[in-house]
């Protein structure tokens, strides 16, 4: 779970953080000292460590990029557990989360009963059947503005199909739209690490129920995103998607080669 994984970083590894979560800890309630203390006192296990490099520089690389890009519209899709309508002072952007209508009424209630305050705009909605961009309207979201979207940890659990689909209705929003979404990629471009990781993971997800489904070559990700009009930007591994001082470390987070983040921009 990359709530716990987020939460688990401050705890588990040392200086420098990649990325503070002040939030995911309460956010998780009773499963946060049983999903925080596995990382505790399993905390330079490869899995456990790569889950953890993974969560927290994705959220830091998309929450770089919101920073750079003015944007006064944040659109979370795929929400999950992100907390950073809960971590800032200010109203804008304005963050509109985008989950299924299940999942965000679960996320709700625990926001509910930790008394944690936000200031998201949520936006039920089931991607395989609703029209997204009409919910973000009806939700108070404006198409005429531009707005910048995150899609993390979702990909690899669709169709190719599925994100193409995704993308296509990402395509409606107003030109200047920026997005950042992460993906696996194909064996052929990992390193031992990254596919050590896979290998691990990979049948457990299956088993759960939640298969991945899609592992994407860069060219092939930017071909599908400029197939709906946007313009890639940036494509980086783990260990180029931030600082490179940060990688400078003394514990056992490393920057494996799976998961890879694009930024693009809609330019049609």
């Amino acid at each position: 779970m990359a709530a716990a994984a987020r939460a688990a970083h401050p705890v588990v590894d040392r200086a420098p953080l990649i990325f503070t979560d002040d939030v995911a800890h309460r956010l998780l309630g009773d499963l946060a000292d049983e999903l925080v203390g596995y990382h505790r006192a399993h905390g330079d296990h490869p899995v456990l460590a790569g889950a953890r490099a993974q969560a927290v520089v994705r959220s830091r690389y998309a929450e770089d990029r919101l920073a750079e890009s003015g944007a006064r519209q944040y659109v979370v899709l795929g929400a999950g557990l992100d907390t950073f309508a809960c971590r800032r002072a200010s109203a804008d952007p304005r963050v509109f989360e985008v989950d299924h209508p299940a999942t965000q009424a679960w996320k709700r209630r625990r926001l509910a009963e930790a008394g944690i305050p936000t200031s998201a705009t949520h936006v039920p909605a089931d991607l395989e059947r609703d029209p997204l961009l009409d919910r973000l309207t009806a939700a108070g979201f404006d198409p005429a503005q531009p707005a910048f979207v995150s899609w993390l940890g979702v990909t690899t659990y669709l169709t190719r199909q599925a994100v193409d689909r995704t993308v296509a209705a990402l395509a409606g929003l107003a030109p200047g739209s920026e997005l950042v979404l992460d993906h696996v990629l194909p064996p052929h471009l990992r390193d031992e690490g990254g596919n050590g990781y896979a290998r691990a993971v990979a049948q457990a997800a299956a088993d759960g129920g939640e298969p991945w489904l899609t592992c994407l070559d860069p060219a092939d990700l930017a071909s599908l995103l400029a197939g709906h009009g946007f313009t890639a930007t940036r494509h980086a591994t783990l260990d180029e998607a931030v600082d490179p001082a940060l990688w400078r470390r003394s514990d056992a987070l490393r920057p494996d080669r799976l998961l890879a983040l694009a930024h693009s921009r809609l330019t049609r």
